[in-house]
């Protein structure tokens, strides 16, 4: 892509002017840029300046980011949200493999998310059910209930937590193994998902393996867990201990 469109939609005009002279800085690829403080003017440019990438706050008092994009029609655009901390709706982001910046926003990690739009450009319309399994996080009333996102080479599937057995990496690669038998294997490396599943339940038992310990069947003296679906884990010497306490507070 030559030629990339964005638009920045964020009610402080000072978050706009500092956004703004950051993408003009370190990222020169963006060659047309607009902003708006007016969430309803936002929608207006989404579909008349047709953007590539969207900037959207989060909390905005008239209409906030999420509830803005329940009101496009079909978003045929990438996203990256800012945002003041905000737990749930950063969970809410990251189970759905979407992109955000923490306001302040720092320059290395803007540079960082225009990378993975970059490597990420993908058919019009592709990203649609990204954003149809977002929407559905943000309205559950639990987190447990999120269903995360899994890209693949086939395509993008989704599954909730408590659905996953364990997770094996395989050099940037990482493979799931769910209740119904069935495995994926996905284009993140294991670490990308220990930091998304840390507060599902989920134990790093060796560099290789994550295990969902509401999977546990028993632990072995030979250092081996065995799960719910007859397969057998190794726990690394040095995570041995760690793990054997959290197991020992397995509800």
């Amino acid at each position: 892509m030559n030629t990339v469109k964005a638009l920045i939609i964020d009610d402080e005009i000072t978050a706009i002017q500092t956004l703004s002279l950051m993408i003009r800085h370190y990222i020169p690829e963006i060659t047309i840029l607009k902003t708006t403080t007016d969430p309803y003017e936002g929608l207006l440019q989404l579909q008349s300046f047709s953007p590539h990438l969207l900037f959207i706050d989060i909390q905005m008092p008239l209409m906030n980011g999420f509830e803005l994009l329940k009101k496009v029609p079909k978003i045929n655009f990438s996203i990256i949200f800012t945002t003041a901390h905000d737990e749930y709706a950063i969970d809410a982001i990251r189970f759905s493999a979407l992109d955000y910046l923490l306001k302040p926003i720092d320059a290395e990690e803007l540079q960082n998310a225009f990378n993975r739009f970059q490597a990420k450009q993908t058919p019009e319309g592709a990203n649609e059910p990204l954003y149809k399994n977002f929407m559905y996080n943000l309205d559950v009333a639990d987190k447990k209930d999120f269903k995360l996102a899994l890209p693949t080479m086939q395509g993008t599937f989704f599954y909730k937590p408590e659905d996953i057995i364990r997770l094996q990496g395989e050099g940037s690669y990482t493979k799931f193994f769910f209740a119904d038998k069935s495995s994926l294997l996905t284009t993140y490396t294991i670490k990308h998902y220990e930091d998304i599943l840390f507060n599902y339940g989920f134990i790093r038992v060796h560099k290789s393996h994550l295990a969902n310990k509401s999977h546990v069947v028993n632990y072995l003296m030979d250092g081996m867990l065995t799960m719910s679906d007859a397969s057998k884990i190794e726990i690394s010497r040095r995570r041995k201990e760690e793990v054997m306490e959290i197991l020992k507070n397995k509800v």
